[in-house]
């Protein structure tokens, strides 16, 4: 085919843009465990962690996944990585529910305890090479973990580890230590509509 004027200067554009990405490229030589925050009021934080997580089982990583909210009902996610990927993953869902739900304060403090004391086990463990903390920022939020602790162990974790943390309004402290940090944005959402929760879309 004779290449059009239009084609040649696209061709000569993205070779250009090209050569520049491969200088960059070259440049992004180290390889670490990295800290990750999905945060903002948008739907989505949670999603994209099981997303992560989905990723690194396809590459054979072990993946622990500690639940700080959800706990007593049962999630399609939990119930595909439990029931297929056991070997590869392992989910402790340690939530009393969310806090308008519960109503005590103690116990969901008790309760995200638990969960941080999972958490950190798993972070400790040689064997897992990417750990999540679903909506662990709602703990954090209420005063039911310490910022600074949480902060400190992501500066001190192992470096070949991964930790995601997900939930709306996460603490600047958390932010500041992290490696990528992401914010949903809330555009629309069918619950303004009148739309409950289904399964397969929130659980």
């Amino acid at each position: 085919m004779v290449e059009t004027e239009t084609g040649t200067r696209h061709r000569e554009k993205m070779a250009k843009k090209k050569a520049a990405r491969d200088k960059i490229m070259a440049g992004k030589t180290e390889i670490r465990g990295l800290v990750i925050v999905h945060t903002g009021k948008g739907k989505g934080k949670s999603t994209a962690a099981w997303g992560l997580a989905l990723r690194a089982m396809g590459h054979g990583q072990r993946v622990g996944i500690v639940q700080f909210v959800k706990g007593a009902w049962e999630t399609g996610e939990r119930g595909m990585l439990e029931d297929r990927f056991g070997d590869l993953c392992t989910i402790q869902a340690l939530g009393r529910g969310f806090s308008w739900e519960s109503q005590d304060l103690e116990k969901d403090t008790e309760a995200a305890e638990h969960a941080w004391a999972a958490a950190q086990k798993m972070m400790a463990d040689p064997e897992f090479d990417l750990v999540i903390m679903d909506e662990i920022n709602i703990a954090l939020r209420y005063g039911q973990l310490d910022v600074a602790n949480v902060a400190q162990a992501m500066k001190d974790k192992r470096t070949d580890l991964h930790v995601v943390l997900t939930g709306r309004n996460a603490p600047d402290e958390l932010i500041d230590v992290a490696d990528l940090v992401t914010e949903m944005t809330q555009i629309k959402h069918p619950f303004r509509s009148g739309v409950k929760a289904q399964e397969g879309i929130e659980f």
